[in-house]
């Protein structure tokens, strides 16, 4: 039996997209692999976010041409947002590389029907579920409008019964994924939102769990805080990227919303979601930011109080608005000491958010073993160590938490 291998990097949607390229394979007659030299497919799923991760993938897929000269019956794909509409020019630049498809995208050389309802056969006890595709706002920084191109939704009826096929196969938590959560419908007949997706999903029998990620300030609606509020498997955590917390720099990422806008949004979700997690990304050093506006980011993040903040330092991504219009003028070591001082800053208020739980019991769903320990997440995403002989995969279980970090939580079984 032939054998795939899949690399993946990048979001939580590649992830997803992976799991499905990796039933898909399975469905045409391919077994899973944890090594490339032993693959006879091998799939890039790629991620050009930021220069870093573009940088992983262009030196993997270089690694990759002494094995395609050794092998060249190997087949290798890459598929990702690093794949445009000019494959000609990505041919030319990897010659060694048979086949590229766009993120969500079926492998077009394998001829089979039913892409869409691919699932994974052995299903985590917590999934991963696109509900929808693309982005239509079109962020000055952001390369993923044009390569996932503009937002599609899955109609609510596909997706409840995706998800009760997955919860049949064992899944007990489910994330609802897109580019923008907040937009999902609007292009449907009828346009049902994600609020009316989460009362049909919350509803299954079997399902213990709901998140969604990611939202946009501006998008996000009363509506959707209340549904978080009043339904039962539904997630006291949410993630709310403010990017920054300068109004102009807001506007030159075209982010559609203001500082004022952004503060009395998280004040009106903590009053109607009592013990709410909330999670946010920033990007330090884009074009022309100065210390002063940086610093009103800083003091945003310190007033708020986020449990995680996902912090990056600014890199033009081709072809998006702010690489043809803005210079990239903060020096990289500039930016570097922003990215450290609000790592610093997150770690001190992790440190002091996490430590309240200590001696607290927490019920987490049990997703694996680390290092000789269960390991799951609390309905607000805290990470919590516990060890037991039996056996817990898949399970909700009660913890009692004995020590506390910025990262994660230790406690043991009640």
């Amino acid at each position: 039996m032939p054998k795939y291998y899949i690399w993946t990097i990048g979001c939580q949607m590649n992830k997803a997209e992976s799991e499905r390229l990796g039933a898909f394979f399975e469905q045409a007659g391919y077994h899973s692999t944890t090594a490339a030299a032993e693959a006879d497919l091998i799939v890039l799923n790629s991620c050009v976010v930021r220069q870093s991760a573009e940088n992983r993938v262009v030196n993997k897929l270089n690694n990759l041409k002494a094995m395609k000269k050794l092998h060249p019956d190997k087949t290798i794909a890459l598929t990702g947002c690093y794949v445009n509409s000019d494959t000609d020019s990505l041919r030319k630049k990897f010659p060694h590389v048979d086949f590229f498809f766009k993120p969500g995208a079926r492998p077009h050389w394998l001829n089979n029907a039913g892409w869409e309802q691919v699932l994974p056969l052995d299903v985590s006890p917590a999934v991963y579920l696109p509900i929808n595709q693309g982005c239509d706002n079109f962020c000055s920084y952001c390369i993923v409008p044009y390569r996932r191109g503009r937002e599609r939704s899955r109609t609510v009826a596909e997706l409840v019964n995706e998800v009760n096929e997955l919860v049949r196969r064992g899944a007990k938590e489910v994330t609802l994924l897109g580019q923008n959560v907040d937009s999902y419908g609007h292009d449907l007949p009828g346009r049902p939102d994600l609020a009316d997706l989460l009362y049909e999903l919350n509803g299954i029998n079997g399902l213990s769990r709901l998140r969604f990620l990611t939202n946009h300030p501006k998008d996000m609606s009363d509506r959707l805080i209340e549904a978080v509020a009043l339904l039962d498997k539904v997630c006291e955590q949410i993630s709310l990227p403010v990017q920054s917390g300068d109004n102009g720099i807001l506007e030159l990422m075209r982010r559609g919303y203001t500082v004022e806008h952004y503060r009395r949004l998280i004040d009106e979700i903590r009053s109607r979601i009592p013990g709410v997690a909330l999670s946010t990304d920033i990007i330090v050093g884009f074009p022309s930011e100065s210390e002063e506006q940086f610093r009103r980011t800083y003091d945003l993040l310190s007033e708020l109080r986020f449990d995680t903040v996902h912090v990056a330092a600014y890199s033009p991504r081709e072809g998006t608005i702010a690489a043809r219009e803005m210079e990239d003028n903060i020096p990289p070591l500039e930016k570097k000491r922003r990215l450290n001082m609000v790592e610093q800053l997150q770690e001190n208020i992790a440190t002091e958010i996490n430590s309240r739980l200590l001696g607290d019991t927490v019920e987490i769903l049990v997703e694996g073993r680390k290092k000789g320990k269960w390991q799951g997440r609390t309905r607000s995403d805290k990470l919590v160590f516990f060890s037991d002989n039996e056996n817990h995969h898949g399970t909700l279980v009660n913890v009692k938490i004995e020590k506390t970090s910025p990262w994660s939580l230790q406690g043991r079984l009640v």
